[in-house]
């Protein structure tokens, strides 16, 4: 079974900063594939999370926090239209917050910060360790992303829907040749 890592924190503004490509080299014994800047990883051979873990923090040059996920568990993300009814454009961004545990109490839903019509981050829907959201682009909107740990009771990292959508045409395709199909 594939795995999906994300780690949390690093890339930002010069802070943790590695080369998520060279990490992904040195584990190619593991069938790692790197998925942009932020430390989003598909790791396609099988592994236990907990070795994985041991692994990735052996090679990573300092401390890290990790969320590991099933492909089953990222795949099926997909499975509705999570932002069917929802703005969109070019100053509004869909995301998924990937959380380190299922929440134990869920805010309620849609949670807008600030609260109202002129929110800049508004959680829609939050299915176990997944909160699916929007942000409008602006200066104050990184300041309330900040605040969804809180809401949601735990640490979490945040990916562009795009980021989501491609990890699991990886993981689709991995299926489809595994099973001698052609990729659609």
């Amino acid at each position: 079974m594939a795995l999906v890592v994300f780690l949390r924190g690093v890339n930002v503004g010069g802070y943790k900063r590695f080369r998520p490509s060279v990490l992904a080299k040195k584990l190619t014994k593991y069938d790692m594939i790197n998925v942009g800047a932020a430390g989003t990883f598909v790791v396609m051979k099988p592994i236990s999370q907990s070795k994985l873990r041991v692994e990735l923090l052996r090679r990573l040059p300092f401390e890290a926090e990790i969320m590991i996920c099933s492909a089953r568990d990222v795949t099926s993300l997909a499975s509705a239209e999570r932002f069917a009814g929802e703005p969109c454009g070019p100053d509004v961004v869909h995301f998924v917050s990937v959380l380190a545990k299922r929440p134990r109490v869920l805010p309620t839903i849609p949670l807008s910060l600030p609260p109202g019509d002129n929110w800049l981050v508004k959680i829609i829907e939050v299915r176990g360790r997944f909160a699916f959201g929007l942000y409008r682009r602006s200066m104050r909107t990184i300041g309330f992303l900040s605040q969804l740990e809180k809401r949601l009771g735990g640490s979490a990292t945040t990916r562009n829907w795009n980021t989501i959508t491609t990890i699991i045409e990886i993981l689709k395709a991995s299926r489809a040749m595994q099973q001698g199909k052609r990729p659609t």
